[in-house]
């Protein structure tokens, strides 16, 4: 009998027996105070006048009115450039230790986004909310006893002055706890590797040596790394050398995409969990195997606004005008996109994280990741956002019985009018034609915006098809392997355009 597993699982049930229903919009109202009287002191809380929203009947409100938005950009060039000359407390006390690195999905540059002490408890402490909620999934107590294979971004961090720089799965890795250790694959020095290609390879030939009950990453990369070791041992499936994974936890990015692809590779069922670890914080994560929602993380040192997603409130580059309405956890409805707001224990305001969501679960504050704000298309009125585009290529899969695990689009103006120009990955030998035709049928179907679309200026749809391998080496070419990189779902026309003369070099 697994003695040691029986013992954690045991903890593990008793933790979730003994913690009392959370109620989340009190959390949030809590959350907020916190954040507020913490950082009333600094540059930023002086100037937005903290000390009186603490006074105000409701804070959530007066807070809304007061503080405009903010992105990265405009975070960056009033307020965190300081932090560079060394200057303490701007928007938060002190100063960062750490930086995280994110070009995301939305270009080359890296962002710097800080990563405090009071962050990394945040992310330390949703971390055990996770580990937690495991006792809802039914698990053998034999499952806490095998290792946990993380593929993120090199936990080698890169010191800058009087902080380290890197991603955030790479600054999470490289603070797990103590306890955690002895599971932790694939260990603290093929981790540090920064080639991914080099990392992936230490990770395959180390892979008989190692029992892995649960692996976690981003999709894309994951399934590369099972490639490997499946090619690498000349194996069918991942289950014929570690026979005992059972769970893969997955983050960043929706699962759905690749869920075809990913599960050709397994020889069993496992279960997926869904995370949302995003640099500026742990956003959510599925609690419970009843729905593959997330919960959010509204306990944890992060405070969440939304606005409706409406074209209206949306400028072209993916931005907020300045008339958007807010509301709170306390007003959300169901069945509406929302782009996320978050003001956090590093010292982000009212900061546009640049995803939109939707609510599944108002009660227990469950939501699902419905896109980038970046990537909504609606250049000729088809507001398509990208779990509609999600939606279409799965039952493309379906239809022609095909793995599609990537695809890219663009609104692209043609000599005769705009089409929706897709490109998608797959490795079967299909008819360009017929899919295209299958798309635009699907999308008028499924998308009233989009049939209205088609009946104006979007003439319809042309699609490319090229192996999965080259939208890879695109992120490779432009970004790096491996991490927190995602693919870009929708494109502008001069990105686009950049992209097509990619791929026509392959």
């Amino acid at each position: 009998m697994a003695i040691l597993g029986a013992v954690i699982k045991g903890i593990i049930d008793l933790k979730d027996m003994l913690t009392p229903e959370s109620n989340p919009v009190e959390e949030q109202e809590k959350v907020l105070k916190e954040l507020l009287e913490k950082a009333k002191d600094t540059e930023f809380g002086v100037h937005y006048k903290f000390n009186q929203l603490l006074e105000a009947t409701t804070p959530s409100k007066l807070f809304s009115a007061s503080i405009p938005f903010f992105d990265y950009d405009k975070m960056h060039a009033e307020w965190w450039y300081k932090l560079h000359k060394g200057i303490e407390n701007v928007t938060w006390p002190g100063k960062p230790d750490y930086y995280a690195l994110s070009s995301g999905t939305t270009g080359n540059t890296s962002k710097r986004i800080p990563v405090t002490d009071d962050m990394i408890s945040a992310i330390k402490s949703t971390g055990i909310d996770q580990v937690s909620a495991l006792a809802n999934f039914d698990l053998p107590a034999e499952f806490f006893e095998k290792g946990i294979l993380m593929l993120g971004s090199s936990t080698d961090l890169t010191e800058k002055e009087t902080h380290l720089e890197g991603e955030i799965s790479g600054i999470s890795a490289s603070n797990i706890p103590f306890w955690f250790r002895d599971y932790y694959k694939p260990g603290e020095e093929i981790a540090q590797i920064e080639d991914w290609d080099e990392r992936v390879q230490k990770i395959s030939d180390n892979a008989k040596n190692w029992d892995i009950g649960a692996i976690s990453g981003i999709p894309s990369w994951i399934e590369l790394m099972l490639e490997k070791v499946i090619a690498d041992h000349n194996l069918t499936t991942i289950h014929e050398i570690w026979p005992n994974l059972q769970v893969y936890t997955s983050g960043g990015v929706a699962f759905g995409p690749y869920e075809k692809s990913f599960m050709a590779l397994m020889g069993k069922p496992i279960t997926v969990i869904d995370t949302y670890l995003a640099s500026e914080g742990f956003v959510a994560f599925q609690a419970r195997p009843e729905t593959d929602a997330m919960k959010l993380a509204t306990n944890n040192g992060i405070y969440f606004e939304f606005v409706p997603f409406r074209p209206e409130y949306i400028n072209q580059d993916g931005s907020l005008t300045d008339d958007a309405p807010t509301v709170t956890l306390a007003e959300v409805e169901k069945d509406q996109d929302y782009a996320l707001i978050i003001s956090t224990v590093s010292g982000t305001w009212r900061y546009l994280i640049g995803d939109t969501i939707e609510f599944t679960d108002i009660e227990r504050a469950e939501i699902k990741i419905t896109g980038r704000t970046k990537f909504f298309l609606n250049t000729v009125g088809s507001q398509l956002s990208v779990n509609k585009l999600d939606a279409a290529v799965k039952h493309i899969e379906e239809v022609f019985n095909v793995k599609v695990p990537e695809y890219t689009l663009c609104a692209k103006r043609f000599e005769d009018d705009f089409y929706h120009s897709w490109y998608l990955g797959t490795e079967s030998n299909l008819a360009a034609e017929e899919v295209a035709l299958e798309l635009d049928k699907h999308l008028k179907e499924a998308n009233k915006n989009y049939k209205v679309a088609r009946s104006k200026a979007l003439k319809g749809v042309k699609v490319t098809l090229v192996a999965p391998s080259v939208f890879y080496e695109w992120n490779g070419a432009n970004k790096k392997k491996g991490g927190q990189v995602k693919m870009e779902r929708v494109m502008n026309e001069e990105k686009f355009k950049t992209w097509e003369e990619f791929v026509a070099k392959q």
